[in-house]
């Protein structure tokens, strides 16, 4: 047998592991409403190359690949046990017992490891979440997206209902094929059918009333079957309190907006300060794309150097906001062709961070540049740090919260020296650290950040509802605060 039979074999052997391993993912997910993730991925619904891929990616983060052999005796493990709804990273469960010296076999580490989601401690399965979903434009349907692949276990949020205003032509046909395909995040994973007679889309079994409004003090959700629901509205219409306080009609108990709040409106960015939201409290922002990209990494650098001054330059893919071609527009540079031209405009995340993080005493400046990319977007932080540092050390305390921290679903890390921004469409973190390109000198560190300003902005969104909801589940093992 010649070396590349033997290296054919081996793929051959791993691909049957990870074919294995699908059907013991999805019966967690469906029964127990267990998350199995890998370094903070999930691997529900992903296909026997995805989980190859995934198990590959590791070597990016923690400088290793994982391999499914390793991982799937702890996925083995986790059937034995009475699990309660929760989340759960085999990859970090095999890194960690690598580390272990006890003398454990993989069954007695993982009973230990995920000992608060078994027995008394875990957490019973709760009904699913009315969500409604008012708007239904780039972010809106990457929301659907999401909220549709989360209602597997029938136990976390479900979509009820979308809220737009009639276009003329087909309308429930043109919205549903725009959720079904998509230029730039591909197809929809599942089935849509239409049902017009009853203005419903159903997809993968969810059953999406579409309603036809203009104004949301007109609507009565309990008209729908719907109750105490989450609204998401993404139309940026509204941002103040006021406004948005329209949406608390009959049927529904929080409104999230997708878009800086103005006033009092809490700005909440998930992994940083989502603890700080009052049960009573009914109106949410979750801030914009930016700012979730460049806070998480910012409250990382502040916690450990100190940070006392910074500037974040934001290279950003073009929006609906901006003319395809020169036209008139309320913003001077946005008015002129967005495919064409960079664009420098402003940005409010670095007056948001304030909001998000109340005690850091730090002046942070920004501003933007928008480039002709439909997505994908690059923040550069520049930092002058509290003490002196070097950028092997600052890469290393990056690497390190992107896997144990409490905002390793916030904050990724790429090593690829080859790294390019459609490299990032579809990551779910909201940014991730481009080790190549970190400056380090003294007291100033540059960091690049990538961000997926629509789908990586979406999970954050998607996060600060399973919160208020009570469907954000524990991960384990814990992160290490």
């Amino acid at each position: 047998m010649t070396v590349n039979d033997d290296v054919f074999t081996n793929w051959k052997h791993r691909e049957e592991i990870a074919e294995s391993m699908i059907p013991i993912i999805g019966k967690l997910h469906r029964e127990r409403d267990v998350t199995v993730l890998l370094h903070s991925r999930s691997l529900v619904n992903k296909s026997v190359i995805s989980i190859l891929k995934a198990h590959r990616f590791a070597r990016q983060i923690a400088g290793e690949e994982l391999s499914v052999t390793e991982t799937q005796p702890f996925l083995h493990a986790l059937t034995a046990l009475d699990l309660g709804p929760s989340q759960i990273d085999i990859g970090m469960l095999a890194a960690t017992y690598r580390n272990d010296d006890r003398g454990l076999s993989v069954a007695e580490f993982t009973a230990q490891a995920v000992a608060g989601a078994t027995g008394a401690d875990k957490i019973e399965r709760r009904a699913s979440r009315d969500v409604v979903l008012y708007g239904f434009g780039r972010i809106g349907r990457l929301l659907a997206r999401l909220l549709i692949e989360k209602a597997g276990s029938g136990n976390g949020l479900r979509l009820r209902a979308v809220v737009v205003r009639r276009a003329a032509g087909q309308d429930l046909v043109k919205r549903a094929s725009l959720l079904r395909r998509d230029s730039i995040h591909g197809q929809f994973q599942g089935t849509i059918t239409v049902d017009e007679a009853n203005s419903t889309i159903i997809a993968n079994g969810n059953e999406i009333k579409v309603i036809y409004s203009d104004d949301p003090t007109s609507v009565d959700y309990t008209a729908y079957g719907i109750k105490d629901a989450v609204l998401i509205d993404n139309t940026g219409r509204w941002r103040d309190r006021e406004g948005l306080s329209q949406h608390l009609r009959p049927g529904i108990d929080k409104v999230i907006l997708t878009a800086p709040g103005k006033g009092d409106v809490p700005n909440v960015v998930h992994g940083v300060n989502h603890d700080m939201i009052k049960p009573d409290e009914q109106i949410i922002s979750c801030a914009s794309c930016t700012t979730n990209a460049i806070v998480p990494p910012l409250k990382a650098m502040a916690d450990e150097y100190g940070v006392l001054r910074g500037h974040v330059e934001t290279v950003h893919s073009f929006t609906n906001d901006q003319n395809l071609l020169d036209n008139y527009h309320k913003s001077d540079r946005r008015g002129r062709s967005a495919p064409l031209n960079m664009v420098i405009t402003e940005t409010g995340a670095a007056s948001a961070v304030a909001k998000a993080l109340p005690d850091l005493e730090a002046t942070i400046t920004g501003s933007s540049i928008r480039v002709p990319v439909p997505d994908v977007s690059i923040a550069i932080l520049n930092l002058q740090l509290a003490r002196e540092t070097s950028r092997e050390e600052v890469l290393d305390h990056l690497r390190e919260v992107s896997l144990t921290s409490p905002l390793k679903r916030q904050i990724d890390f790429t090593s690829a020296p080859d790294a390019v921004s459609n490299d990032f469409i579809g990551s779910r973190h909201a940014s991730i650290v481009d080790a190549g390109a970190t400056k380090v000198e003294g007291d100033n560190a540059i960091l690049y950040l990538w961000y997926d300003n629509e789908f990586g902005y979406s999970c954050q969104v998607v996060r600060v509802v399973q919160h208020v909801s009570g469907a954000e589940y524990p991960t384990f093992p814990a992160p290490v605060a």
